[in-house]
């Protein structure tokens, strides 16, 4: 005897910004002794674009000056990489 079982549609999430994953590596580098001086952020162009567009960055957190891209005080290099990635310099 089969039952009915009634199909419910999942809940929406909303995607993970990027900008938080980055938040939580550029901390947990920082309370491991690297400064944010030292550290690059290594985005693809596709990342890049998307923290450009993303409306949850604080204003505060995003800023372009002399025509560098900065996140959350690190210096943003775009492209020439296949994965973005946070370095952390020498």
């Amino acid at each position: 005897m089969s039952q009915d079982v009634p199909l419910q549609r999942p809940a929406f999430v909303a995607p993970k910004s990027m900008a938080e994953t980055f938040r939580k590596a550029i901390e947990a580098a920082e309370a491991a002794g690297t400064s944010r001086e030292d550290m690059t952020l290594r985005l693809t162009l596709r990342d890049a674009s998307n923290i450009r567009r993303d409306n949850r960055i604080a204003v505060s957190d995003l800023s372009f000056v002399g025509g560098e891209m900065r996140l959350l005080q690190v210096k943003v290099v775009t492209g020439g990489v296949d994965v973005s990635m946070l370095d952390l310099g020498a």
